[in-house]
């Protein structure tokens, strides 16, 4: 006679975690929504101040003394971030609460006042904080307590961006990469398409771009992605590389935090007034928009963000590195796209994929970015410049906690942190 019993046992734990997961992530993808929501407001108001009021620019290094005070009177060491929210989800170390606020003002500050920073290093932090404070006061287990992490990222990044699969993948594909935690799509989901949806109710706008042309898929046109995806890949290594290189030599020869901070700010606002245009402060977002929309760059557009995002972060503004890393990519692709004969609307989008991949090492999660914000039109020419790139950048990465737990050469377990 057959025994149902152990049938009905495991019946029973899957829907037990099934409403389990459900609620955690309807209330984390409620309060990311919230959150989200409040930043991106916040983001864009200052924004129009910054705007409107071009002197704001000379307030950048009062800005940093500003940023710096904060994290000293809570008693928080500057270098804690994106890498401590990575970390927590391999680990099982606590978040502090008081990283949300904090990482959330700073942001706010850095972009009032021009420094060349993005949103989603915010994004992640938040979301993290989220997710480990719903764990704590639901008394989950240390591993559940992950996931609860990895549900708040996904819900404060789908919020920011409008991108709900891109958040769920990246959550689950940034911490440990060739490992995906596959225990944690169903809430990422589910809390991602929450706080997507009530952030649109709050009028956030998602992240989209439009390409003015995608070119048939031939010899030539392969060929033409993967130099641009190489060549992306290779700017995202020095990218990764000179960021890290100028924290650690910052750190070493400007001890003093707001003496390095000032510095910083200082250096921007004269390399603002040299280059005589605002395009490289903030996100630029705008500059963005026309590469990709209109097909309009700069040749030296790439470069000069680059400069402007390692200054800004290594002397101790906050914010993120990902939209830099749009715009750099979307600049670089157009400009070897109008070189080598590729649309440079559609060259630019590629970069764009290219460099994201490149800098944060998950290939999933950039193939479906590719479709949330362009469409799925070109979705085998972005899936041969993920590949490209992704390979080709090495084991560099712009989060030192990320770890590479697979080789990109063969099929062999390293298990290494990005360089």
């Amino acid at each position: 006679m057959i025994d149902f019993k152990p049938h009905a046992i495991t019946v029973k734990d899957f829907l037990s975690a099934f409403l389990k997961w459900t609620l955690v992530s309807a209330l984390c993808g409620l309060i990311g929504a919230l959150i989200g929501t409040a930043f991106d407001k916040s983001v864009e108001f200052v924004t129009a101040l910054w705007n409107a009021h071009p002197w704001l620019l000379y307030l950048l290094p009062v800005g940093g003394i500003i940023i710096v005070a904060l994290y000293r009177l809570c008693k928080m060491d500057e270098s804690v971030g994106t890498n401590n929210i990575i970390n927590s989800v391999r680990t099982g170390r606590g978040v502090p609460i008081i990283l949300a606020p904090l990482i959330f003002i700073s942001t706010v500050i850095t972009l009032l006042c021009g420094g060349s920073s993005g949103r989603e290093g915010a994004a992640l932090q938040l979301g993290g904080t989220l997710g480990a404070k719903v764990g704590t006061k639901l008394k989950m287990r240390d591993k559940d307590e992950n996931i609860a992490i990895m549900c708040g990222m996904s819900a404060v990044f789908s919020a920011l961006f409008g991108t709900p699969v891109t958040a769920s993948v990246l959550a689950m594909e940034v911490t440990s990469v060739g490992v995906m935690y596959y225990a944690a799509f169903l809430p990422c989901v589910f809390s991602s398409v929450i706080a997507v949806k009530i952030s649109m109710l709050f009028g956030v706008v998602p992240f989209s771009l439009k390409i003015k042309e995608i070119p048939q898929i031939n010899a030539a046109a392969v060929a033409q992605v993967v130099l641009i995806a190489a060549l992306c890949a290779g700017v995202s290594i020095i990218f990764c590389f000179l960021m890290k290189l100028t924290q650690r030599y910052l750190r070493i020869y400007l001890k003093n935090q707001f003496v390095r901070v000032i510095i910083g700010g200082a250096v921007i606002i004269a390399l603002t007034m040299l280059i005589g245009t605002r395009d490289y402060n903030g996100t630029g977002i705008s500059v963005i928009e026309r590469a990709v929309n209109l097909g309009q760059i700069r040749p030296e557009a790439f470069a000069l963000k680059l400069i402007f995002t390692v200054i800004t972060i290594s002397s101790g503004y906050k914010g993120g590195e990902i939209i830099p890393t749009f715009f750099i990519g979307a600049t670089l692709g157009g400009l070897l796209g109008g070189l080598v004969g590729l649309d440079v609307s559609f060259a630019s989008a590629i970069g764009l994929i290219a460099m994201f991949c490149g800098v944060l090492n998950c290939p999933i999660a950039s193939l479906i970015l590719s479709v949330e914000v362009f469409g799925s039109g070109g979705f085998l020419l972005f899936a041969i410049a993920c590949a490209v790139s992704y390979m080709l950048s090495g084991y560099y990465g712009i989060y030192s906690s990320q770890k590479i737990m697979y080789s990109k050469l063969r099929a062999e377990l390293i298990n290494i942190n990005t360089k």
